[in-house]
C-alpha cells in the first residue's frame, strides 16, 4: 500500500491485532451492490460477504454477515442471537448506529461491539472478502481472522 492510500479504521484494527489482509480497491462514486463489486473484482459470489444490521425486539442491535447473493433469514438470525424477532434497520440509520456508510459497512470497528454472526459457509473458504470500511475498498482475509477481529460466531442465517 502506498503512503498516499489512507487506511480505514477497520484496517487499523486488523493491523493492531496483527491480522494480515489484502486490500482490493475498485472505482466507486456512490453505493454499489455486492454482486456488482464481486463482478468488478472477478471473485465468486460465495467469497464476498455483505454486512447487515438489525434491531431486535429488545432494542439491541445485531450484525449479520452473509454471502452477497444470499438473503438473511430473519427467523434463523433472531434465533442465532437469542431474540424473539429482529428487523433490518433503516438505511438512514446505518451511519448513526455503526459509524459507517451504506456500502462501506463492516463488522470490524463499528461504534460499539454488537453481537455479530457470520454465515457458516465462511468457515469452508480459504479467504473471504468484506468491506474495508469505506466504499471502494474490500479487504480479503482468512475467515477465522475475520471472526476474531469482529468477535463473531458462525451460524446458518440465510434463506
Amino acid at each position: 500500500m502506498s503512503k498516499k492510500e489512507t487506511k480505514t479504521n477497520a484496517m487499523r484494527i486488523l493491523e493492531k491485532n496483527q491480522i494480515s489482509y489484502n486490500v482490493h480497491r475498485y472505482e466507486c462514486k456512490e453505493f454499489i451492490d455486492g454482486v456488482t463489486i464481486a463482478d468488478m473484482l472477478e471473485e465468486p459470489y460465495e467469497k464476498v460477504f455483505k454486512t447487515l444490521v438489525t434491531l431486535g425486539k429488545n432494542k439491541d442491535y445485531f450484525v449479520f454477515v452473509i454471502p452477497i447473493a444470499q438473503e438473511l433469514d430473519l427467523k434463523k438470525a433472531a434465533k442465532a442471537v437469542g431474540e424473539k424477532s429482529i428487523e433490518m434497520i433503516h438505511v438512514k440509520d446505518i451511519n448513526k448506529v455503526t459509524g459507517y456508510i451504506r456500502g462501506g459497512c463492516t463488522a470490524i470497528g463499528m461504534k460499539k461491539d454488537y453481537k455479530t454472526v457470520i454465515h457458516e459457509t465462511a468457515a469452508d473458504l480459504d479467504t473471504i472478502f468484506v468491506s474495508g470500511g469505506k466504499n471502494g475498498i474490500q479487504v480479503e482475509l482468512l475467515p477465522q481472522d475475520y471472526l476474531k477481529a469482529c468477535k463473531g460466531t458462525l451460524a446458518d442465517i440465510i434463506k
